[in-house]
């Protein structure tokens, strides 16, 4: 293996190897995911405020849905383990589907924070199985090119939901949690149906030069030490992002709401623009690369809007910004796959926990400093976060470059 995780990287030469069918089914599912929870995330924290209680007891109900995924991440694991991954996946969509079905119907306010905490068992079966068919059904030489199109039909779910919720939340504020189960569902019809039987261990004779080992082996790998640092950067970045962003242009910009979603648009349309790009490069000139711009460009965009107010600087962080967003997304989650090849669900689940961790901490503490001492503190502080994966993957990058490699026994460089 590698020092970055991956194989050799392809010859330009060679003719462009095909994505696995399965990378469209996941991508399929992945729309239907996203498209839902687009259009109920909007309406959630107003749904909730219907029952009386105060806007910390609404944010509780979204922390809830995160916070039962982490907790359940490597329960599911093991889950996925003993029953493989397309049971695990499918069953986690019905779960999700059925508890968001039920939220609608909810009659008070305790109703719904415990369906949304079930709701979030049910993420993380999805997103754990979904990632263990990613890490074991598809060729290194594609895999970055893989997580591209993954994150991008995602990105595009995410897009296409809002537009959709805005009629659906004028009917109710419950219709979009039915709409949503139904999304929901017909992942599930998809999974069941047209994802093939993947078990997750694999066996000596599937892997001869991957052991079914666990976290604690795969924490000796530098690389994986670098791809946990990207998915924490990843959810604290792209989080702190969503949260100060639209505050940053209406207190500090003096600028509309509008200008807010056109600000976060900047940053989709440039994530969606580069992500086969950016998995393109990682396939063939390795991943730590890929780790390297994603920080770079996610420290430089939140520097920028660490620096004093302006429209021009606004726009270029946000065009760096999803540039970084693209990256992180990419490249860390190319060298898990790469990592949990044959590994147990662990691995997996220590990655999602790292990158929900991040998503959680991220916008409380940024958005604290932004409380005592300016926005800029809180973009401040963020710039620095973005930056560690790479300042940490450059030396693995020159070492790679000079012929040298990395022991996977105790992770440590050659002299």
């Amino acid at each position: 293996m590698s020092i970055d995780g991956d194989t050799s990287p392809a010859s330009p030469a060679e003719p462009r190897q095909k994505l696995p069918g399965i990378v469209w089914v996941l991508s399929v599912i992945a729309v239907c995911v996203a498209v839902g929870f687009g259009i109920v995330a909007p309406a959630l924290p107003v749904f909730a405020r219907d029952f009386g209680v105060g806007v910390t007891a609404a944010g509780l109900v979204i922390s809830m849905f995160a916070a039962m995924r982490m907790a359940s991440a490597f329960g599911v694991g093991k889950l996925v383990d003993r029953l493989g991954a397309r049971l695990v996946l499918g069953t986690g969509l019905v779960i999700v589907a059925v508890s968001s079905g039920l939220a609608g119907l909810s009659r008070n306010y305790l109703e719904l924070l415990l369906l949304r905490g079930a709701g979030g068992i049910g993420s993380a079966m999805f997103s754990v199985a979904a990632a263990s068919v990613m890490a074991n059904r598809i060729p290194s030489e594609v895999r970055g090119r893989a997580m591209s199109v993954w994150s991008g039909s995602f990105l595009l779910g995410g897009v296409l939901g809002p537009v959709v919720g805005g009629p659906l939340t004028a009917i109710s504020l419950r219709t979009p949690f039915f709409f949503y189960a139904g999304t929901l569902g017909v992942a599930a019809v998809v999974a069941f149906s047209a994802l093939p039987h993947v078990p997750r261990v694999a066996t000596t004779a599937e892997y001869d030069d991957v052991p079914a080992e666990g976290v604690r082996e795969a924490l000796r790998l530098p690389h994986f030490r670098v791809a946990l640092l990207g998915s924490l950067t990843e959810g604290w970045s792209v989080a702190t992002r969503s949260a100060l962003v639209p505050l940053f242009v209406t207190e500090a910009l003096l600028l509309s709401e509008a200008w807010s979603g056109y600000a976060l648009a900047i940053a989709a349309a440039v994530n969606a623009a580069v992500l086969l790009p950016l998995g393109r490069w990682s396939d063939r000139r390795g991943r730590l690369g890929v780790v390297v711009i994603g920080g770079t460009a996610g420290a430089c965009g939140m520097a920028a809007l660490a620096a004093p107010p302006a429209m021009w600087l606004l726009v270029g962080a946000m065009a760096l910004l999803g540039i970084g967003a693209a990256a992180q997304a990419v490249g860390p989650s190319a060298i898990l796959g790469d990592v949990a090849r044959g590994r147990r669900g662990s691995v997996i689940a220590t990655y999602q926990v790292t990158g929900d961790a991040g998503t959680m901490i991220g916008p409380i503490v940024a958005g604290a400093l932004a409380d005592l001492f300016g926005f800029s503190a809180g973009f401040a502080l963020t710039a620095a976060i973005c930056v560690v994966p790479a300042v940490i993957a450059v030396p693995y990058m020159r070492a790679k470059r000079a012929g040298s490699t990395v022991s996977e026994e105790d992770g440590t460089m050659p002299a």
